[in-house]
């Protein structure tokens, strides 16, 4: 099989953030079964492309093909989802819902998502599965194809020590190895594999 990019993606954008750190952890768990399938995983940090709300004046749908971005960093934030294969969102969970800065990203997009398949992580005091479902639900309908395991990373004993830690941006030990053992980052990976093994894989999916 051809080699093929996965974008492991920190979609957490604030100044202070353990998401870069879950991301870190995911990329271990990940980087061995997709690297024996000849996939390369290259991390990607939302945060360092700046993008305010939604502020072109063409409709993410009509890119490439009918129109094309103004401003520089929604050109920069779309070549680099145009180039990877496919895709592990590394998501927080806000207030009970998915983060702002998550829903905004993805909606600056259409077709360098569409038919490419997906796994989504999500991390939170309770793993954030509100955050996971919402974000399922959307990108499935901008057309991508979510893989069923979708890991929800809750912070090791609720709102102890390792959740506080969170807060201040570090990944406590406990998390680490529960997540670990509970075996659903490993399990996502290889269904991406399975996925981006088959011939044809945009094809095949754009067509479901």
């Amino acid at each position: 099989m051809a080699s093929k990019s996965v974008a492991l993606i920190t979609m957490s954008t604030r100044g202070v953030r353990v998401g870069p750190n879950v991301a870190a952890f995911v990329n271990t768990v990940v980087e061995k079964p997709l690297g024996e399938a000849n996939i390369t995983v290259s991390p990607v940090d939302l945060g360092k492309f700046n993008l305010p709300v939604y502020n072109e004046s063409v409709i993410p749908a009509m890119v490439p093909e009918k129109a094309q971005f103004q401003y520089e960093h929604s050109k920069a934030w779309s070549a680099e989802i145009s180039k990877h294969d496919g895709y592990i969102l590394v998501i927080p969970e806000y207030n009970y819902g998915v983060a702002g800065g998550t829903k905004n990203a993805i909606d600056y997009l259409v077709n360098e998502w569409k038919g490419k398949p997906v796994v989504i992580v999500s991390y939170g005091v309770q793993g954030g599965t509100k955050a996971n479902e919402q974000v399922k639900d959307c990108l499935t309908g901008v057309g991508l194809n979510v893989c069923e395991t979708r890991p929800t990373l809750a912070f090791s004993g609720g709102r102890g020590p390792d959740l506080f830690a969170a807060i201040e941006g570090k990944l406590g030990d406990n998390s680490k190895k529960e997540w670990e053992a509970g075996g659903d980052i490993a399990k996502a990976a290889r269904e991406l594999k399975d996925i981006l093994s088959q011939p044809n894989v945009e094809e095949n999916v754009a067509k479901v």
